[in-house]
């Protein structure tokens, strides 16, 4: 078994807010077992993760003014101002702010 955890960064995605409403539907109709639903969870932390760092491929910049920046439990959060993407196909697209959060993706044990 494996007993790596991950992070549930995902799990405030549209697609991990939406699994986690129709898993609490399923607890509420009895139709599953609290435990099944976290085991899911888990699944569903480490399936995205995998599959986000194995096929996504593409690359943008962008620059901003940092407005705040926090290193708490090995995770980066950085909140920034005025920002502009480039993206790989040169299109710029332009938001007032951005959260950024980071965490180590190396495995424990991994160099």
């Amino acid at each position: 078994m494996n007993n790596n955890t991950y992070y549930e960064l995902y799990r405030s995605s549209s697609v991990g807010v939406t699994l986690t409403d129709t898993l609490d539907d399923l607890i509420m109709q009895g139709r599953i077992d609290p435990q099944l639903a976290m085991k899911v969870l888990s699944n569903f932390d480490r399936s995205i993760t995998e599959i986000l760092s194995e096929k996504v491929k593409a690359n943008l910049s962008f620059k901003g003014h940092l407005d705040t920046y926090r290193f708490c439990d090995e995770v980066w959060t950085f909140l920034i101002k005025d920002v502009t993407f480039k993206l790989q196909n040169s299109q710029l697209v332009h938001t007032d702010k951005v959260k950024i959060v980071s965490c180590n993706s190396k495995k424990p044990g991994e160099a």
